[in-house]
C-alpha cells in the first residue's frame, strides 16, 4: 500500500520528496497549497511508509516511470509536479515525458559533476549510517537547540526551527528507508546536460529554486549548472535557505509553487 496524503480541491499538485525522506517533509507548505489546489504528497516506494514495489528501479528515472503509472491509475491527469532533491529529478523527468502541467524543482539532483556526486553520496551515506547506528544519542541531542544546529545544519538553513519530534521522525525515516541504497547507487548514472533532450519541459512553466545555504547539492556550482542546462526555466535563489527550504521559508516556497502553477494558464 502506497502511503499518500491528499487534501484540498482543484487542479492537482503532486509533491515528491528526496532520498531518505518522506511526504511529511512538505508539511510546512501543505495546508497553504491546499487552499488553492488538491495536494497529493506521496511516499515513493521504499521510503516513508511505502514499501518497495517489485519492478520499480529506485532513482529519478525509475521513480518517474512508476509515478506516471500511479497517477494514471488514480485518475490524476496533468498535475503540477513539485519535487525536492531526488524528487526534483523525478519532477523534471515527468515534465520531459509530458505528464506535468508545470514543474517546480527545489535543489534537484542531476546537475552535479563527478566530484559533486561523490560528495552528495558520501554525505548522505554518513547521515544514514548515523541514523542507523547512533539513534539514541542523536535523539537526545535533538532535544536541544545546540544539538539541532549541529545535526541538522546539512539540511536546513535554520536548523533550530525544526521541532525535536519532527527531527526524530525524519531520522527514523532515513534509517528505515529500504530504497535508500539502490537510489543512492542510481545517482551515479544520473547526469543532466545541455545535450539531453528537454522534451515537453520547454512547453510548460519550469521553476528551479535553490537554497543559498544548500551544502548537499552545492548551491553555487549546481544551480549555475542548472541555468546552463535549462536556460528556458525560471531560476530562483532562496536566500538563507538550506537543502530543504520548506521549514526555512514556507511562504516563499508556497509562492513559487503557486506562481508556477498559475503560469500554466498563461501558456495555454
Amino acid at each position: 500500500m502506497i502511503s499518500v496524503d491528499r487534501r484540498g480541491a482543484g487542479d492537482p499538485i503532486v509533491l515528491v520528496h528526496g532520498i531518505g525522506s518522506r511526504w511529511q517533509s512538505f508539511e510546512p507548505v501543505l495546508d497553504r497549497l491546499a487552499e488553492h489546489h488538491e495536494v497529493i504528497a506521496i511516499d515513493l516506494p521504499g521510503f516513508g511508509a511505502s514499501p518497495l514495489v517489485d519492478g520499480v528501479r529506485p532513482g529519478p528515472r525509475g521513480y518517474a516511470d512508476w509515478l506516471a503509472g500511479w497517477l494514471a491509475a488514480n485518475d490524476v491527469a496533468r498535475p503540477h509536479l513539485v519535487g525536492s532533491s531526488m524528487g526534483g529529478g523525478v519532477a523534471l523527468e515527468l515534465g520531459r515525458a509530458g505528464v506535468a502541467s508545470s514543474v517546480t524543482a527545489f535543489s534537484p539532483v542531476g546537475f552535479w559533476g563527478t566530484a559533486g556526486l561523490r560528495w552528495t553520496q558520501s554525505l548522505l551515506t554518513g547521515l544514514r549510517t548515523g541514523a542507523r547506528t547512533a539513534a539514541p544519542v542523536l535523539n537526545r541531542m535533538l532535544d536541544h537547540p545546540a544539538g539541532r544546529a549541529v545535526l541538522l545544519s546539512n539540511m536546513f538553513g535554520h536548523p533550530t526551527r525544526i521541532p525535536p519530534e519532527v527531527a526524530r521522525a525524519d531520522l527514523a525515516g532515513l534509517a528505515a528507508a529500504t530504497g535508500f541504497a539502490a537510489a543512492r547507487k542510481d545517482f551515479g548514472s544520473y547526469f543532466l546536460g545541455s545535450d539531453d533532450d528537454p522534451g515537453a519541459l520547454v512547453d510548460v512553466p519550469v521553476t528551479i529554486a535553490w537554497g543559498t545555504r544548500d551544502v548537499v547539492l552545492i548551491h553555487r556550482s549546481q544551480s549555475a549548472r542548472a541555468r546552463e542546462v535549462l536556460p528556458f526555466a525560471r531560476h530562483v535563489d532562496l536566500a538563507g535557505c538550506g537543502h530543504l527550504p520548506f521549514n526555512d521559508d514556507p511562504a516563499r516556497c508556497v509562492g513559487l509553487i503557486l506562481e508556477n502553477a498559475a503560469a500554466t494558464k498563461e501558456t495555454r
